[in-house]
Protein backbone atom coordinates (compact mmCIF):
# COMPACT_ATOMS: atom_id res chain seq x y z
CA UNK A 1 0.00 0.00 0.00
CA UNK A 2 3.09 2.53 0.88
CA UNK A 3 4.52 1.86 -2.36
CA UNK A 4 2.55 4.59 -4.70
CA UNK A 5 4.95 7.37 -5.48
CA UNK A 6 2.15 9.74 -3.98
CA UNK A 7 2.68 7.97 -0.65
CA UNK A 8 6.22 7.99 -0.18
CA UNK A 9 6.23 11.82 -1.39
CA UNK A 10 3.48 12.73 1.07
CA UNK A 11 5.46 10.91 3.95
CA UNK A 12 8.60 12.64 3.26
CA UNK A 13 7.11 15.84 3.05
CA UNK A 14 5.37 14.78 6.50
CA UNK A 15 8.86 14.45 7.84
CA UNK A 16 10.48 17.85 6.12
CA UNK A 17 7.67 19.94 7.61
CA UNK A 18 7.93 17.99 10.97
CA UNK A 19 11.78 19.39 10.97
CA UNK A 20 11.14 22.52 9.16
CA UNK A 21 8.41 22.96 12.90
CA UNK A 22 11.38 22.24 14.74
CA UNK A 23 13.84 25.11 12.99
CA UNK A 24 10.85 27.37 13.23
CA UNK A 25 11.04 26.31 17.16
CA UNK A 26 14.39 27.00 17.59
CA UNK A 27 14.32 30.75 15.41
CA UNK A 28 11.60 31.16 17.69
CA UNK A 29 13.14 30.77 20.91
CA UNK A 30 16.46 32.59 19.81
CA UNK A 31 14.12 35.75 19.41
CA UNK A 32 12.34 35.53 22.70
CA UNK A 33 13.09 36.90 26.15
CA UNK A 34 14.47 33.95 28.10
CA UNK A 35 11.61 31.75 30.21
CA UNK A 36 12.64 32.76 33.81
CA UNK A 37 9.14 34.04 34.93
CA UNK A 38 6.03 33.84 34.22
CA UNK A 39 6.02 36.98 33.09
CA UNK A 40 8.44 36.16 30.40
CA UNK A 41 6.05 34.12 28.07
CA UNK A 42 4.16 37.12 26.39
CA UNK A 43 7.30 37.58 24.85
CA UNK A 44 7.31 34.00 23.31
CA UNK A 45 3.78 33.71 22.28
CA UNK A 46 4.48 37.35 20.39
CA UNK A 47 6.36 35.42 18.56
CA UNK A 48 5.41 35.29 14.84
CA UNK A 49 7.77 32.60 14.05
CA UNK A 50 6.16 30.10 17.16
CA UNK A 51 2.91 30.27 15.53
CA UNK A 52 3.96 29.51 12.09
CA UNK A 53 5.87 26.49 13.60
CA UNK A 54 2.62 25.79 15.51
CA UNK A 55 0.46 26.02 12.17
CA UNK A 56 3.20 23.57 10.17
CA UNK A 57 2.59 20.97 13.68
CA UNK A 58 -1.33 21.45 12.52
CA UNK A 59 -0.42 20.77 8.93
CA UNK A 60 1.31 18.12 9.92
CA UNK A 61 -1.18 16.52 11.73
CA UNK A 62 -3.34 16.71 8.87
CA UNK A 63 -1.64 15.16 6.96
CA UNK A 64 -0.63 12.59 8.71
CA UNK A 65 -3.65 11.05 9.31
CA UNK A 66 -4.21 11.87 5.93
CA UNK A 67 -1.36 9.42 5.56
CA UNK A 68 -2.29 7.11 7.98
CA UNK A 69 -5.63 6.52 5.97
CA UNK A 70 -3.21 5.08 2.73
CA UNK A 71 -0.47 3.55 4.79
CA UNK A 72 0.01 1.15 7.69
CA UNK A 73 1.26 2.63 10.42
CA UNK A 74 4.36 0.32 10.58
CA UNK A 75 5.29 1.68 7.51
CA UNK A 76 4.60 4.81 7.69
CA UNK A 77 6.34 5.61 11.13
CA UNK A 78 9.76 5.07 10.34
CA UNK A 79 9.37 8.33 8.11
CA UNK A 80 9.11 10.43 11.02
CA UNK A 81 12.40 9.58 11.72
CA UNK A 82 13.62 11.51 8.77
CA UNK A 83 13.11 14.84 10.62
CA UNK A 84 15.74 13.23 13.07
CA UNK A 85 18.29 13.54 10.14
CA UNK A 86 16.91 16.94 8.33
CA UNK A 87 16.94 18.83 11.96
CA UNK A 88 20.66 18.74 12.55
CA UNK A 89 21.24 19.45 9.11
CA UNK A 90 19.00 22.31 9.13
CA UNK A 91 20.44 23.71 12.12
CA UNK A 92 24.10 23.26 11.06
CA UNK A 93 22.92 25.40 7.98
CA UNK A 94 20.49 28.19 9.81
CA UNK A 95 22.00 28.53 13.29
CA UNK A 96 25.70 27.45 12.90
CA UNK A 97 25.29 24.52 15.38
CA UNK A 98 28.43 22.09 14.80
CA UNK A 99 27.36 18.74 13.72
CA UNK A 100 29.84 15.80 14.74
CA UNK A 101 30.92 12.42 13.28
CA UNK A 102 27.96 10.75 15.15
CA UNK A 103 24.91 13.16 13.77
CA UNK A 104 26.53 11.54 10.31
CA UNK A 105 26.65 7.88 11.36
CA UNK A 106 23.71 8.07 13.31
CA UNK A 107 21.75 9.82 10.20
CA UNK A 108 23.52 6.83 7.49
CA UNK A 109 22.24 4.44 10.18
CA UNK A 110 18.54 6.39 10.36
CA UNK A 111 18.18 6.62 6.59
CA UNK A 112 19.64 2.45 6.07
CA UNK A 113 16.75 1.37 8.73
CA UNK A 114 13.93 2.98 6.87
CA UNK A 115 15.84 1.95 3.40
CA UNK A 116 15.97 -1.94 5.09
CA UNK A 117 12.12 -1.14 6.41
CA UNK A 118 11.16 -0.34 3.07
CA UNK A 119 12.54 -3.54 1.24
CA UNK A 120 11.28 -6.03 3.75
CA UNK A 121 7.56 -4.69 3.53
CA UNK A 122 7.56 -5.22 -0.54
Amino acid sequence: MARSMANMVGLSAFAFILGAGQLLFKAAADRAPALTRWADIPGLVTQPLLWLALALYGCATLMWIYLLQRVPLSEAYPFAALAFVLVPLGAAALFGERLSSAHFVGSALIVAGICVIGLVQR
